[in-house]
């Protein structure tokens, strides 16, 4: 794990980030049946956190023994992981695989933990045809028939509406197969990425965190239209907090 040169330091001339590397070679090399690893990157900076997560994958294909890996990084757990346990309070949440845990989230907890930027909440009442988002002004969000159907049993009550911030796209996005009927979002505060910009704005006074692409142009402390796919919708009994399906 790039440390061939200081093979002749004593461990008093490391730093905690090799030392750490060095215990994580140590138990590797004993080739044991199970691996226990509890946040084994922790103490690396950034750019050497992910060039151990790589190596660890490709030692784990090599040696093909089962691993058990602790870890509050969400970005090693999702591209490290065959399948992730999330916990809570001591409670297993959800078992599966990546895809499955980002995709079909079994609770708020899940669905606000898997992502990066997090998921998007917004309160609101089906009305039995629309969703409606609480705030000051009459504002609503047109449903498919799917989503109708799927909140049958909800109608004239609370439910909460999860759309990931990906999944937002400027108004009449050719890419976009699915789209909603455009919505306003009050623009605040915009960080550029590089390839993509984090748009923070607000819906009916609802905080909302919108990722695009850098290409698009969006202005700040303005109405902005925009659509999103309606097949990543989700929707939660803010009671229980578990996803509708």
């Amino acid at each position: 794990i790039d440390l061939a040169r200081y093979l002749f330091r004593k461990p008093s001339a490391l730093s905690g980030g090799q030392r750490q590397r060095v215990a994580l070679g140590r138990a590797i090399v004993r080739k044991p049946k199970v691996f226990l690893m509890d946040e084994p990157l922790s103490n690396l900076d950034a750019k050497l956190r992910v060039q151990t997560r790589s190596e660890i994958i490709r030692i784990h294909e090599r040696v093909g023994a089962t691993t058990i890996y602790v870890t509050h990084d969400q970005t090693e757990a999702m591209t490290m992981a065959d399948r992730i346990v999330i916990m809570k309070d001591g409670y297993i949440q959800q078992i599966g695989t990546p895809k499955e845990v980002y995709e079909t989230p079994i609770n708020m907890f899940v669905a606000g933990f898997i992502g990066s930027p997090s998921m998007n909440f917004i309160n609101g009442v089906f009305n039995g045809k629309e969703f409606e988002v609480k705030g000051d002004e009459k504002f609503t969000i047109a449903l498919t028939k799917e989503d109708i159907a799927r909140l049958k049993g909800y109608e004239n009550k609370e439910v909460v509406l999860g759309i990931r911030p990906e999944d937002f796209y400027v108004d009449k996005d050719p890419g976009l197969a699915s789209p909603s009927k455009p919505i306003e979002v009050m623009t605040e505060m915009s960080e550029l990425l590089g390839y993509e910009s984090i748009v923070y704005g607000l819906i009916n006074g609802q905080k909302v965190v919108i990722k695009i692409s850098s290409k698009n142009n969006v202005q700040l402390n303005k109405l902005e239209k925009f659509c999103f796919d309606t097949e990543n919708v989700h929707f939660f009994d803010p009671e229980t907090t578990n996803r509708i399906v």
